[in-house]
């Protein structure tokens, strides 16, 4: 919630062209610090069996701007990534995460073209924060988003 938040807040006050959202996250069977491109990011928090009330629980990126991401990083895997609040909680998809749903939800609302990108630090089950290799992950990220930042705006 929280990032949706300080997402639409910043969206308000600056109208950027595009948002490259990215971050670390956990991956089952995939090493780190690998990189992944968001196909679609899953609200896990929100999927209540029980609930009646109307929700979004996915989202997709912005198609074209996926596509220059993903011309720019190939060896990204594209796969869906979770939101979820607890780690190893995002059982829906393979790769998890903490707020990319709120991002991606706040700039389509916006009409602000977005992406997901992250680079996996640790295995979802793992709670030891100590395991995660944080500094490959970051690394990895910074070389990303160098190569991405490299690419012709999108106009």
């Amino acid at each position: 919630m929280e990032a949706a938040l300080q997402t639409a807040r910043a969206l308000a006050s600056r109208r950027p062209g595009a948002v490259l959202h990215v971050g670390i996250a956990g991956a089952r069977g995939l090493e780190p610090p690998a990189l992944v491109l968001g196909s679609e990011s899953v609200y896990c928090d929100v999927i209540d069996p029980s609930s009646t009330l109307p929700r979004v629980e996915r989202i997709e990126p912005d198609a074209e701007l996926l596509a220059r991401v993903r011309e720019a990083l190939p060896e990204a895997h594209l796969l869906p990534i979770a939101t979820c609040g607890r780690v190893g909680a995002g059982t829906a998809c393979d790769v998890e995460a903490m707020e990319g749903f709120g991002v991606l939800r706040a700039c389509a609302l916006a009409g602000v073209p977005a992406v997901e990108l992250r680079a996996i630090s640790n295995a979802p089950g793992e709670a030891d924060r100590g395991a995660w290799q944080f500094e490959d992950a970051f690394a990895a990220l910074g070389d990303a988003v160098a190569r991405v930042l490299s690419t012709p705006p999108i106009r």
